[in-house]
């Protein structure tokens, strides 16, 4: 008897090698890919409004980025002794007004650098639940603890996301024609949102990005959500929030990443760099030892090989 639903995955075309820029923008499942993708060293720049949510607040970003927009004082606000933005992750915020716009800006220097320059971008979708201010009558990238009767919440139709993400790929592939857009919806359960609210905005999301995956027109689709759900489909796979997916789960789903997107040419400069990374995290119990000193001078001639050969850096 078969016990688990394995999802049917085939390579892609353009994999991502060590001579790929990857940009990475949305929900929190998509830092665990840039985690891991900082891990092996590949070139990637993640979300640099920090983690958003809804594909709107993800076009703002963009259309931002390659409009070049200049944020001022009428883009942030005050509360409890920060300034926040509505289009940016409370990471962002600050006590100084002016840090807050010099890493706004410069964040947005760099999106628009980022993908010109880009050849894979990786889009990931967490809700199709979003706040509107009311004073603007703007939806929000994040609230920052606005009291909750300033907004209204709202369900986006499959049509209003599918207009988002056409407007997202018209966006980006007027700088940068070539570049591979892949688009995930994120496995971490909105449940705050409700169990059914949950469901249902997860299908609004999976509906629209069906009618934008388009392989001809190098759009992508890649099945995370249906991972989690379908294959590994068990509660030992998530945190103990019972929303998140737990490490073994994210493995298991970079695994598969890795399956249909990491080019098989890497796979020995992969090995070389964990081998490394285990390197440098080890302790010794005898640093000053022979022994370990000869394994420090065998890790140095490794970094600088790989540094040689893929200007893979290991600061």
């Amino acid at each position: 008897m078969n016990f688990r639903t394995q999802i049917p995955l085939q390579k892609e075309r353009n994999q991502i090698d060590y001579n790929s820029n990857i940009s990475l923008v949305g929900s929190c499942f998509s830092e665990n890919i840039s985690k891991k993708l900082n891990y092996y060293k590949f070139k990637n720049f993640s979300n640099p409004f920090g983690i958003l949510f809804n594909p709107v607040a993800i076009e703002k970003l963009i259309t931002n980025a390659i409009n070049e927009k200049q944020y001022s004082e009428n883009d942030i606000f005050k509360l409890n002794e920060r300034w926040h933005c509505f289009d940016a992750h409370s990471d962002l915020s600050s006590s100084d007004k002016n840090e807050l716009l010099e890493n706004l800006n410069t964040a947005v220097k760099h999106t628009n650098k980022e993908l010109t320059e880009a050849s894979h971008i990786i889009i990931t979708l967490g809700t199709s639940w979003v706040y509107r201010f009311i004073e603007n009558d703007a939806i929000v990238g994040n609230c920052h603890k606005v009291p909750q009767k300033k907004f209204l919440k709202e369900l986006l139709s499959v049509e209003e996301i599918f207009a988002s993400l056409d407007n997202i790929v018209t966006l980006i592939k007027s700088v940068n024609a070539t570049v591979n857009i892949i688009f995930t919806v994120s496995p971490v359960r909105h449940l705050k949102d409700g169990f059914v609210e949950n469901s249902q905005s997860k299908a609004h999301l999976l509906a629209a990005i069906h009618q934008i995956v388009n392989p001809k027109n190098q759009v992508f689709y890649f099945p995370s959500y249906e991972i989690m759900l379908d294959d590994l489909r068990d509660y030992r796979f998530y945190n103990i929030d019972m929303v998140h997916p737990n490490e073994t789960a994210v493995n298991y789903i970079w695994e598969l990443f890795k399956q249909v997107w990491i080019s098989e040419n890497t796979t020995s400069v992969m090995k070389e760099i964990k081998t490394i990374q285990k390197g440098l995290a080890h302790k010794a119990f005898n640093p000053g030892s022979k022994q370990h000193q000869q394994f420090l001078e065998d890790l140095h001639l490794k970094i600088s090989t790989l540094k040689e050969q893929f200007n893979i850096d290991f600061k």
